[in-house]
């Protein structure tokens, strides 16, 4: 931190303020002086005792120059929370699947997993595709009541 970047003295300029604000405050002074000068700005370090300077770059660093260098960034797709989440919700979707009858489940798995349409089905059960969707729906509205027990 440079020695000219003072974080001000909140107390005294906020004096009505509690201690949960001045807290606040400095953190971000804090941070701006960081984002302002610990990044942005190149040093040198002067070493007395073995006579030496060394150059701290600064670590701000652009886009175009870290494509180039192959870095890699993360994927900007689902958050790891997302995927917690989602994993969650087919664990308690297949723990669900035991209360379905196995008419049901043979519905489901030709359907969901074989990807079969519901005339496919229809014509292999020898019944109307308006049967088969109609008993998808219910099975569907079955498993979103079960999924919120």
């Amino acid at each position: 931190m440079a020695a000219n970047k003072r974080i001000p003295n909140y107390k005294k300029m906020y004096p009505s303020a509690n201690d949960e604000v001045i807290k606040v405050l400095k953190q971000g002074a804090r941070k701006a002086i960081y984002q302002e000068y610990d990044l942005k700005c190149e040093t040198f370090i002067v070493d007395e005792a073995q006579e030496k300077v060394y150059f701290v770059p600064s670590r701000e660093d652009s886009l175009e120059r870290l494509m180039e260098s192959g870095v890699q960034f993360c994927d900007e797709g689902a958050t790891v929370e997302e995927l917690a989440i989602e994993e969650v919700m087919i664990e308690k979707l297949l723990v669900n699947f035991k209360f379905l009858t196995l008419e049901e489940l043979e519905l489901i798995n030709a359907l969901f997993y074989e990807e079969k349409s519901e005339r496919e089905y229809a014509e292999r059960l020898g019944v109307y595709h308006n049967a088969v969707h109609k008993r998808k729906k219910r099975i569907i509205k079955k498993l979103k009541y079960l999924m919120t027990k």
